[in-house]
């Protein structure tokens, strides 16, 4: 395993080299740059010539790219070309929203969805594992953004139970930092539990019909044993992966709710980012993003070798 963990992070740098000159040439290549946002419209030609010098803009793309990874190299990611703040500061301040809101639906979701996958799987050609199925296509086709409009009607502006916007640092307030992500990760679990329900009953059906399962009911064992205490381990990889995926398609899924929920995280600042053509707000997002891939590839390979002792020997 100590080996496994070696291996992912010796390949953590060539993956955040190539993202990182994927994000500068492609955003390079958008028409527009940070001194003609910082300068409106209507500006004066000598001005503007100016200013791109100041900011190194002037300078040749590989010249650039080069002097700014000399600073990844030193353990600086520059500072915004509009607020002047360090791009690491911009980014710590805004990454625990973000965080909190991915692992919070990813653990709802994931709990709800393979509670009810397990019950479909157990009750085969019940109401439930049809329920499960209509919900997988519903969750699936329902916007985020929409439902999160709707639950705001619901239960902030009608019922006045939770807020409509707005987020609480745990520092403030514990109580105040759970109640503040109610609705944004109820709206983004709706669609993930469905999904996770779905596989997990799946791969617990294929599990509970083979023939070591057969052979434990033989001996006379407890079904609920059977069921939770092998069947599920053994059911669970699949579902591993699809949690995985999950909490990496929310680094990018989570900006139009943090948007309609007031929520200052990545997302948003990734986008306001791209927007003013930001360069090392844009490069250090992309860092931040990256590493938060592998540790969640990382944790699965983990995962794995804890349910499938085999995996974790090869």
């Amino acid at each position: 395993m100590g080996r496994l963990i070696r291996r992912r992070l010796l390949l953590s740098v060539p993956l955040v080299l190539v993202v990182s000159i994927l994000t500068f040439v492609l955003q390079s290549l958008t028409p527009g740059d940070a001194a003609r946002t910082i300068l409106g419209t209507d500006f004066d030609p000598a001005q503007y010539a100016m200013l791109r010098q100041k900011l190194g803009l002037d300078e040749p793309l590989w010249e650039r790219y080069w002097n700014w990874l000399q600073q990844l190299f030193h353990g600086s990611l520059g500072d915004s070309l509009f607020s002047g703040q360090a791009v690491t500061e911009a980014l710590n301040e805004r990454l625990g929203v973000t965080l909190s809101l991915i692992v919070a639906t990813v653990l709802l979701a994931g709990m709800t969805g393979i509670g009810l996958g397990v019950l479909s799987a157990t009750r085969r050609n019940g109401l439930l594992a049809r329920t499960v199925d209509v919900l997988s296509l519903v969750g699936e086709a329902l916007p985020s953004f929409w439902v999160g409009l709707l639950l705001i009607a619901g239960f902030a502006v009608l019922w006045q139970i939770f807020p409509a916007t707005g987020y609480i640092a745990p520092a403030d307030s514990i109580g105040g930092w759970a109640w503040s992500l109610v609705l944004p990760v109820v709206t983004l679990s709706l669609g993930a539990v469905a999904v996770i329900a779905k596989q997990t009953r799946d791969s617990m059906m294929d599990i509970l019909d083979r023939e070591f399962v057969s052979a434990l009911r033989a001996r006379g064992i407890a079904e609920s044993s059977i069921v939770f205490r092998h069947a599920l381990r053994a059911a669970a990889i699949p579902v591993v992966t699809v949690l995985g995926l999950l909490f990496v398609h929310l680094l990018s899924g989570t900006v139009l709710v943090e948007t309609v929920f007031g929520l200052p995280g990545l997302g948003g600042l990734a986008v306001q980012a791209t927007t003013q053509h930001d360069m090392p707000m844009i490069q250090g997002a992309a860092v931040y993003f990256t590493l938060i891939v592998v540790v969640v590839n990382l944790l699965i390979d983990i995962t794995y070798g804890w349910l499938n002792p085999k995996a974790r020997t090869s």
